[in-house]
């Protein structure tokens, strides 16, 4: 279940900054967020997550677990770990490699997309070598949405340089429990 709470975004993070992973325990894991995100104040914490002040104190000094926020938790926990300058640092660094990153991607399951009006299935893994550009984007990403729309411009991208062409990132739909970045 930790995989599925991770996503994209998580695994992206997790891979480009290995050593920022998040913490595992939910009171660090809030203190954490509480600290760096809301600047220390659980009285925002509190109200971004619908819950009373009283509640993010319990989760915190781990009286209480966030049972009903626990993805919203973990997910803002993986955003916390990298400062926006520490992004951007990375990103430079990956955007000067060119062509060839180094940074492999594979994706399961792509199974629909659009061929010039028509379905196809694609019932193998995708493996994708991203460019510079490709990696630095996904060291910008903030959100699940964002590392999508990276990888699946990679992905029209890859399809574009074979028999068929004009492919689209939105052309693309794929598994995101199926993602791995290497």
């Amino acid at each position: 279940m930790a995989g599925k709470l991770r996503g994209m975004f998580g695994r992206v993070r997790e891979a480009l900054f290995p050593s920022r992973q998040a913490p595992v325990q939910s009171t660090t894991q809030a203190g954490h967020v509480r600290d760096r995100k809301y600047g220390g104040s659980t009285r925002m914490m509190a109200a971004a997550y619908g819950v009373s002040p009283r509640t993010v104190l319990r989760w915190i000094d781990g009286t209480r677990h966030p049972v009903e926020h626990e993805q919203q938790l973990r997910r803002e926990a993986l955003e916390v770990q990298t400062t926006e300058r520490g992004r951007e640092r990375k990103a430079k660094q990956l955007a000067q490699l060119g062509t060839i990153s180094g940074i492999g991607a594979r994706v399961g399951r792509t199974t629909t997309f659009a061929i010039r009006g028509s379905d196809a299935v694609r019932a193998r893994d995708v493996h994708l070598n991203l460019s510079g550009e490709q990696a630095a984007a996904l060291a910008r990403a903030e959100n699940e949405d964002e590392v999508r729309a990276v990888i699946g411009a990679a992905l029209a991208d890859y399809f574009n340089g074979g028999a068929y062409g004009d492919f689209r990132p939105e052309d693309f739909d794929f598994d995101p429990d199926d993602f791995d970045l290497n």
